[in-house]
């Protein structure tokens, strides 16, 4: 490593650490002194850093308002340095950062807006997959149904929200005034996937929720619908059953089925 590389590499350290020992080289301008001009490099990259955060989280800045995530991008940055050269990784840690800070954690909703936000940026950039087409499903005899297993598609993330943070979100993103706050009786069982190339998520009921996980779980579908007679009509079960298993075939859900184990 060179001379410049090595102070190169100094500037950089001394910017992100609030380290001032570099300014012994760096030399007063005409107009300026070196630790102002210091200062404006240490202030492009936190801003520039909290622009990111913005970026990959527009609708929780809505919510909190520029002032707020502001300071809370600022405070981000300060407690987790950016460690990779691509700032789309950068947000990463922001709901769990969320979770752990004050006045943040006290308002469920802030860190939760967040997850739906942080999962709908994972599937974005998940790795392709094979999709499930409806004639594959079709073309399985029908003594073979009981024994059918489902692969979920490689963009699939299911999470559960404790608050309404899923309708705050789409209240956002129509540019309406988001509902008030709530925490919900029952956890909002959401899955979200990439369509083509857009990030789309929805909530589940509780059967579909069940259906859903035990699914991808490996179970079959004839002890899946055995288990969705538990939840209503048992004599509909088998259709209920089917009907889900059409829509997430529809929306892209599903990359393959096999028979038997």
């Amino acid at each position: 490593m060179n001379d410049f590389q090595r102070l190169q590499d100094e500037f950089q350290r001394c910017i992100i650490s609030g380290d001032d020992s570099v300014l012994d080289k760096i030399l007063d301008s005409p107009k300026e002194k070196r630790d102002v001009l210091f200062g404006v490099y240490r202030f492009a990259y936190a801003s520039r850093l909290v622009e990111a955060l913005s970026n990959d989280h527009p609708f929780l800045h809505t919510y909190l308002g520029d002032e707020m995530f502001d300071d809370m991008g600022k405070a981000y940055v300060a407690a987790k340095p950016s460690q990779h050269p691509n700032l789309r990784w950068f947000s990463q840690g922001i709901p769990e950062f969320l979770r752990a800070n004050k006045p943040y954690s006290e308002h469920p909703e802030i860190f939760e807006l967040a997850d739906l936000e942080k999962a709908l940026n994972d599937v974005f950039d998940a790795a392709d997959g094979d999709v499930l087409a409806i004639e594959d499903v079709a073309a399985v005899p029908p003594d073979s149904w009981n024994d059918l297993r489902f692969y979920p598609h490689s963009t699939a993330r299911r999470f559960d929200l404790t608050t309404n943070a899923a309708a705050i979100w789409i209240a956002l993103k129509n540019e309406e005034a988001p509902p008030d706050a709530e925490v919900s009786g029952e956890p909002s069982r959401i899955l979200a996937w990439r369509q083509d190339a857009t990030p789309m998520f929805r909530e589940l009921t509780a059967e579909e929720g069940m259906m859903w996980d035990e699914a991808v779980a490996g179970i079959p579908f004839g002890v899946l619908c055995s288990m969705l007679a538990t939840y209503d009509d048992p004599d509909n079960a088998a259709g209920r059953g089917a009907g889900y298993l059409r829509g997430w075939i529809e929306a892209g859900l599903l990359s393959g089925i096999s028979i038997g184990t």
